[in-house]
Protein backbone atom coordinates (compact mmCIF):
# COMPACT_ATOMS: atom_id res chain seq x y z
CA UNK A 1 0.00 0.00 0.00
CA UNK A 2 2.97 2.35 0.30
CA UNK A 3 4.11 1.80 -2.81
CA UNK A 4 0.85 2.46 -4.35
CA UNK A 5 0.59 5.20 -2.29
CA UNK A 6 3.90 6.62 -3.31
CA UNK A 7 3.16 6.33 -7.55
CA UNK A 8 -0.09 8.13 -6.36
CA UNK A 9 1.66 11.37 -5.00
CA UNK A 10 4.55 11.63 -7.47
CA UNK A 11 3.38 10.17 -10.78
CA UNK A 12 1.73 12.01 -13.47
CA UNK A 13 -1.21 10.00 -14.13
CA UNK A 14 -3.13 10.02 -17.68
CA UNK A 15 -6.86 8.69 -17.18
CA UNK A 16 -9.29 6.99 -19.87
CA UNK A 17 -13.15 7.70 -19.39
CA UNK A 18 -15.84 5.53 -21.20
CA UNK A 19 -18.35 7.09 -21.51
CA UNK A 20 -22.02 6.02 -22.07
CA UNK A 21 -25.67 7.68 -21.07
CA UNK A 22 -25.64 5.86 -17.31
CA UNK A 23 -22.02 5.35 -16.36
CA UNK A 24 -18.60 6.65 -16.28
CA UNK A 25 -15.61 3.80 -16.50
CA UNK A 26 -12.74 4.91 -15.33
CA UNK A 27 -9.08 3.63 -15.70
CA UNK A 28 -5.84 5.47 -13.87
CA UNK A 29 -2.37 4.64 -15.46
CA UNK A 30 -0.42 3.93 -13.87
CA UNK A 31 -1.31 2.43 -10.79
CA UNK A 32 -4.35 0.40 -13.28
CA UNK A 33 -6.91 1.17 -10.69
CA UNK A 34 -10.69 0.96 -12.13
CA UNK A 35 -13.38 3.41 -11.13
CA UNK A 36 -16.83 3.11 -12.38
CA UNK A 37 -19.68 6.09 -11.11
CA UNK A 38 -22.85 7.10 -12.44
CA UNK A 39 -23.04 9.62 -15.62
CA UNK A 40 -25.03 12.12 -13.45
CA UNK A 41 -24.04 15.10 -10.70
CA UNK A 42 -23.44 12.52 -7.80
CA UNK A 43 -21.12 10.53 -10.05
CA UNK A 44 -19.16 13.48 -11.31
CA UNK A 45 -18.36 15.20 -7.94
CA UNK A 46 -16.91 11.69 -6.87
CA UNK A 47 -14.73 11.24 -9.75
CA UNK A 48 -13.61 14.97 -9.52
CA UNK A 49 -12.71 14.23 -6.00
CA UNK A 50 -10.78 11.10 -6.81
CA UNK A 51 -8.86 13.13 -9.98
CA UNK A 52 -8.02 15.92 -7.36
CA UNK A 53 -6.01 14.09 -4.88
CA UNK A 54 -3.76 12.55 -8.30
CA UNK A 55 -1.45 14.67 -10.44
CA UNK A 56 -3.09 14.23 -13.91
CA UNK A 57 -1.69 15.06 -16.80
CA UNK A 58 -4.31 14.35 -19.31
CA UNK A 59 -7.86 12.83 -19.11
CA UNK A 60 -8.53 11.20 -22.54
CA UNK A 61 -12.49 10.23 -23.80
CA UNK A 62 -14.58 9.82 -26.73
CA UNK A 63 -17.01 11.94 -28.44
CA UNK A 64 -20.34 10.61 -27.79
CA UNK A 65 -22.78 12.91 -29.12
CA UNK A 66 -23.64 14.50 -25.86
CA UNK A 67 -23.07 12.20 -23.18
CA UNK A 68 -19.53 13.02 -22.34
CA UNK A 69 -20.12 17.17 -22.91
CA UNK A 70 -21.14 17.31 -19.21
CA UNK A 71 -18.21 15.33 -17.39
CA UNK A 72 -16.12 17.27 -19.68
CA UNK A 73 -17.44 20.71 -18.27
CA UNK A 74 -16.64 19.17 -14.85
CA UNK A 75 -13.38 17.98 -15.50
CA UNK A 76 -12.28 21.32 -17.31
CA UNK A 77 -13.93 23.48 -14.45
CA UNK A 78 -11.70 22.18 -12.01
CA UNK A 79 -8.09 22.32 -14.03
CA UNK A 80 -7.47 19.29 -15.51
CA UNK A 81 -6.79 19.06 -18.67
CA UNK A 82 -9.23 17.00 -21.21
CA UNK A 83 -8.37 15.68 -24.66
CA UNK A 84 -11.94 14.42 -26.34
CA UNK A 85 -10.83 11.95 -29.48
CA UNK A 86 -12.51 10.75 -32.69
CA UNK A 87 -14.20 6.82 -31.53
CA UNK A 88 -12.76 5.59 -34.76
CA UNK A 89 -8.98 6.78 -33.84
CA UNK A 90 -9.75 5.06 -30.84
CA UNK A 91 -10.50 1.66 -32.00
CA UNK A 92 -7.66 1.98 -34.48
CA UNK A 93 -5.49 2.42 -31.97
CA UNK A 94 -6.46 0.14 -29.71
CA UNK A 95 -6.30 -2.95 -32.69
CA UNK A 96 -2.82 -1.49 -33.07
CA UNK A 97 -2.34 -2.19 -29.37
CA UNK A 98 -3.58 -5.85 -30.04
CA UNK A 99 -6.62 -5.16 -28.01
CA UNK A 100 -9.59 -6.95 -30.29
CA UNK A 101 -12.03 -7.31 -27.34
CA UNK A 102 -14.28 -4.49 -26.80
CA UNK A 103 -15.70 -3.74 -22.69
CA UNK A 104 -16.25 -0.60 -21.40
CA UNK A 105 -13.06 -1.26 -19.32
CA UNK A 106 -11.17 -2.40 -21.85
CA UNK A 107 -11.41 1.21 -23.78
CA UNK A 108 -11.41 3.13 -20.66
CA UNK A 109 -7.47 1.63 -20.43
CA UNK A 110 -6.87 1.78 -24.25
CA UNK A 111 -8.06 5.27 -23.76
CA UNK A 112 -5.52 6.16 -21.11
CA UNK A 113 -2.88 4.55 -22.72
CA UNK A 114 -3.38 6.43 -26.09
CA UNK A 115 -3.06 9.75 -23.63
CA UNK A 116 0.36 8.48 -23.01
CA UNK A 117 1.83 7.48 -26.32
CA UNK A 118 -0.26 9.86 -28.74
CA UNK A 119 -0.66 12.97 -26.43
CA UNK A 120 -4.01 14.34 -27.83
CA UNK A 121 -4.48 17.25 -28.17
CA UNK A 122 -6.61 19.26 -25.41
CA UNK A 123 -10.58 20.01 -26.35
CA UNK A 124 -11.70 23.06 -25.20
CA UNK A 125 -15.24 22.34 -22.69
CA UNK A 126 -18.00 23.82 -24.86
CA UNK A 127 -20.06 26.28 -22.97
CA UNK A 128 -24.01 25.11 -22.01
CA UNK A 129 -24.71 28.34 -24.10
CA UNK A 130 -23.24 26.78 -27.37
CA UNK A 131 -24.61 23.55 -26.40
CA UNK A 132 -27.79 24.88 -26.17
CA UNK A 133 -27.47 26.66 -29.92
CA UNK A 134 -25.96 23.84 -31.37
CA UNK A 135 -28.89 21.85 -29.86
CA UNK A 136 -31.61 24.22 -31.64
CA UNK A 137 -29.36 24.44 -35.44
CA UNK A 138 -29.59 20.63 -35.35
CA UNK A 139 -33.15 20.37 -34.93
CA UNK A 140 -34.01 23.21 -37.17
CA UNK A 141 -32.02 21.21 -39.95
CA UNK A 142 -33.72 18.55 -39.19
CA UNK A 143 -37.41 19.79 -39.30
CA UNK A 144 -36.12 21.37 -42.95
CA UNK A 145 -35.29 18.13 -43.62
CA UNK A 146 -38.86 16.89 -41.91
CA UNK A 147 -40.06 19.32 -44.44
CA UNK A 148 -38.93 19.05 -47.73
CA UNK A 149 -39.62 15.48 -47.81
CA UNK A 150 -43.40 15.72 -46.93
CA UNK A 151 -43.41 18.43 -49.30
CA UNK A 152 -42.37 16.13 -52.00
CA UNK A 153 -44.80 13.38 -50.32
CA UNK A 154 -47.66 16.40 -51.03
CA UNK A 155 -46.28 16.40 -54.93
CA UNK A 156 -47.04 13.13 -55.65
CA UNK A 157 -50.66 12.66 -53.68
CA UNK A 158 -53.37 11.57 -55.06
CA UNK A 159 -56.24 11.85 -52.16
CA UNK A 160 -57.16 15.06 -51.54
CA UNK A 161 -57.68 14.60 -47.83
CA UNK A 162 -54.17 13.28 -47.87
CA UNK A 163 -52.92 16.31 -49.70
CA UNK A 164 -54.82 18.64 -46.95
CA UNK A 165 -53.16 16.93 -43.77
CA UNK A 166 -49.73 17.07 -45.36
CA UNK A 167 -50.22 20.73 -45.84
CA UNK A 168 -51.37 21.67 -42.85
CA UNK A 169 -48.26 19.44 -41.18
CA UNK A 170 -45.44 21.40 -43.55
CA UNK A 171 -47.63 24.70 -42.01
CA UNK A 172 -46.79 23.13 -38.36
CA UNK A 173 -42.92 22.38 -39.37
CA UNK A 174 -43.07 26.18 -40.72
CA UNK A 175 -44.12 27.46 -37.65
CA UNK A 176 -41.73 25.29 -35.71
CA UNK A 177 -38.61 26.62 -37.72
CA UNK A 178 -39.73 30.15 -36.97
CA UNK A 179 -39.71 29.62 -33.46
CA UNK A 180 -36.48 27.87 -33.89
CA UNK A 181 -34.88 30.59 -35.84
CA UNK A 182 -36.26 33.17 -33.06
CA UNK A 183 -35.23 31.13 -30.03
CA UNK A 184 -31.37 30.83 -32.12
CA UNK A 185 -31.01 34.49 -32.77
CA UNK A 186 -32.13 35.50 -29.40
CA UNK A 187 -29.49 33.27 -27.01
CA UNK A 188 -26.25 34.17 -29.70
CA UNK A 189 -27.69 38.07 -29.11
CA UNK A 190 -27.52 37.53 -25.25
CA UNK A 191 -24.28 36.62 -25.73
CA UNK A 192 -21.73 38.85 -26.77
CA UNK A 193 -18.44 37.48 -27.80
CA UNK A 194 -21.18 34.95 -29.47
CA UNK A 195 -22.71 37.98 -30.87
CA UNK A 196 -19.37 39.15 -31.94
CA UNK A 197 -18.87 36.26 -33.85
CA UNK A 198 -21.63 35.71 -35.56
CA UNK A 199 -21.33 39.76 -36.84
CA UNK A 200 -17.85 38.90 -38.85
CA UNK A 201 -19.56 35.63 -40.20
CA UNK A 202 -22.52 37.46 -41.77
CA UNK A 203 -20.05 40.16 -42.91
CA UNK A 204 -18.55 37.53 -45.58
CA UNK A 205 -20.35 37.89 -48.98
CA UNK A 206 -21.99 33.75 -49.30
CA UNK A 207 -22.39 33.16 -46.09
CA UNK A 208 -26.16 33.74 -44.67
CA UNK A 209 -27.74 33.23 -41.15
CA UNK A 210 -27.74 29.41 -41.26
CA UNK A 211 -24.30 28.66 -42.02
CA UNK A 212 -23.63 31.39 -39.66
CA UNK A 213 -25.36 30.15 -36.58
CA UNK A 214 -23.80 26.54 -37.51
CA UNK A 215 -19.91 27.46 -36.99
CA UNK A 216 -20.68 29.71 -33.86
CA UNK A 217 -22.56 26.91 -32.41
CA UNK A 218 -20.58 23.98 -33.68
CA UNK A 219 -17.14 25.31 -34.49
CA UNK A 220 -16.50 26.94 -31.56
CA UNK A 221 -12.72 26.48 -32.31
CA UNK A 222 -12.82 29.52 -34.94
CA UNK A 223 -10.51 31.98 -34.65
CA UNK A 224 -8.31 29.76 -32.25
CA UNK A 225 -6.81 27.60 -34.90
CA UNK A 226 -4.48 27.88 -37.81
CA UNK A 227 -5.93 27.59 -41.39
CA UNK A 228 -5.24 23.79 -41.81
CA UNK A 229 -6.73 22.92 -38.55
CA UNK A 230 -9.51 24.53 -38.86
CA UNK A 231 -9.78 22.90 -42.53
CA UNK A 232 -8.94 19.42 -40.99
CA UNK A 233 -11.49 20.21 -38.13
CA UNK A 234 -14.30 20.31 -40.26
CA UNK A 235 -13.33 17.53 -42.89
CA UNK A 236 -12.35 19.44 -45.57
CA UNK A 237 -8.95 19.12 -45.35
CA UNK A 238 -7.60 17.30 -48.95
CA UNK A 239 -5.73 14.21 -47.78
CA UNK A 240 -2.81 12.66 -50.01
CA UNK A 241 -3.19 8.83 -51.08
CA UNK A 242 0.43 8.10 -52.38
CA UNK A 243 2.16 4.85 -52.64
CA UNK A 244 5.50 4.40 -54.12
CA UNK A 245 5.32 5.86 -57.84
CA UNK A 246 1.74 6.01 -57.48
CA UNK A 247 0.09 9.43 -56.67
CA UNK A 248 -3.65 9.16 -55.73
CA UNK A 249 -6.84 11.40 -55.29
CA UNK A 250 -6.53 13.75 -52.22
CA UNK A 251 -9.38 13.21 -50.62
CA UNK A 252 -11.45 15.10 -47.73
CA UNK A 253 -12.19 12.57 -44.58
CA UNK A 254 -13.47 12.76 -41.11
CA UNK A 255 -14.50 16.29 -39.23
CA UNK A 256 -17.45 17.38 -38.08
CA UNK A 257 -19.64 16.69 -41.29
CA UNK A 258 -22.41 18.46 -40.35
CA UNK A 259 -20.65 21.81 -41.27
CA UNK A 260 -20.57 20.98 -44.46
CA UNK A 261 -23.64 21.38 -45.56
CA UNK A 262 -23.89 24.84 -44.97
CA UNK A 263 -20.41 25.61 -46.00
CA UNK A 264 -21.43 24.02 -48.78
CA UNK A 265 -24.55 26.46 -49.63
CA UNK A 266 -22.37 28.93 -48.42
CA UNK A 267 -19.66 28.37 -50.92
CA UNK A 268 -22.60 28.21 -53.79
CA UNK A 269 -23.66 31.54 -52.61
CA UNK A 270 -20.16 32.97 -52.42
CA UNK A 271 -19.08 32.26 -55.99
CA UNK A 272 -21.29 34.48 -57.17
CA UNK A 273 -21.54 37.07 -54.39
CA UNK A 274 -17.82 37.39 -53.83
CA UNK A 275 -15.50 38.77 -56.28
CA UNK A 276 -12.50 36.78 -55.33
CA UNK A 277 -13.74 33.28 -54.37
CA UNK A 278 -15.87 33.51 -58.06
CA UNK A 279 -12.23 33.93 -59.25
CA UNK A 280 -10.52 31.42 -57.50
CA UNK A 281 -13.78 28.83 -58.63
CA UNK A 282 -13.29 29.91 -62.38
CA UNK A 283 -9.62 29.51 -62.29
CA UNK A 284 -9.82 25.49 -60.60
CA UNK A 285 -12.44 25.07 -63.44
CA UNK A 286 -10.51 26.28 -66.26
CA UNK A 287 -7.77 24.19 -65.33
CA UNK A 288 -9.73 21.24 -65.50
CA UNK A 289 -10.43 20.63 -61.63
CA UNK A 290 -13.88 18.46 -61.07
CA UNK A 291 -16.71 20.71 -60.07
CA UNK A 292 -17.22 19.17 -56.34
CA UNK A 293 -13.28 19.65 -55.92
CA UNK A 294 -13.73 23.33 -57.18
CA UNK A 295 -16.76 23.77 -54.46
CA UNK A 296 -14.57 22.07 -51.86
CA UNK A 297 -11.83 24.48 -52.28
CA UNK A 298 -13.89 27.28 -52.25
CA UNK A 299 -15.91 25.89 -48.99
CA UNK A 300 -12.17 25.00 -47.76
CA UNK A 301 -11.02 29.20 -48.46
CA UNK A 302 -14.33 30.44 -46.82
CA UNK A 303 -13.71 28.96 -43.84
CA UNK A 304 -10.05 29.40 -43.36
CA UNK A 305 -11.05 32.93 -44.28
CA UNK A 306 -13.66 33.36 -41.45
CA UNK A 307 -11.14 31.38 -39.50
CA UNK A 308 -8.70 34.49 -40.19
CA UNK A 309 -11.35 37.55 -39.47
CA UNK A 310 -12.36 35.94 -36.17
CA UNK A 311 -8.43 35.71 -35.11
CA UNK A 312 -8.03 39.07 -36.21
CA UNK A 313 -11.59 40.22 -34.56
CA UNK A 314 -12.89 42.15 -37.63
CA UNK A 315 -14.94 42.06 -40.38
CA UNK A 316 -14.80 41.29 -43.79
CA UNK A 317 -14.26 44.65 -45.77
CA UNK A 318 -13.86 45.11 -49.78
CA UNK A 319 -10.25 45.42 -50.89
CA UNK A 320 -10.12 47.88 -53.77
CA UNK A 321 -8.59 46.44 -56.65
Amino acid sequence: MQGKAHVDAMSAFYVGIDVCKARLDVYLHPTGERIAVANDAGGWRHLRRRLNDLTVELVVMEATSKYHRAIHRQLDGAGIRVAVVNPLRARLFAEACGALAKTDAIDARMLALMGVQLDPAVTPAPSLQAEAIEELVRARSSAVDERVAIANRRDITVSAFLRAELARRIKTLETHIHRLEVEIARLIAADSMMAARYAILRSIPGIGSVSATTLVAGLEELGRLDGRQIAALAGLAPFASDSGPTFGHRRIRAGRAHLRRPLYMAALSAIRSNPDLKRFHQRLTENGKPPKVAITAVMRKLLVLANSLIAQNRKWTTVPA
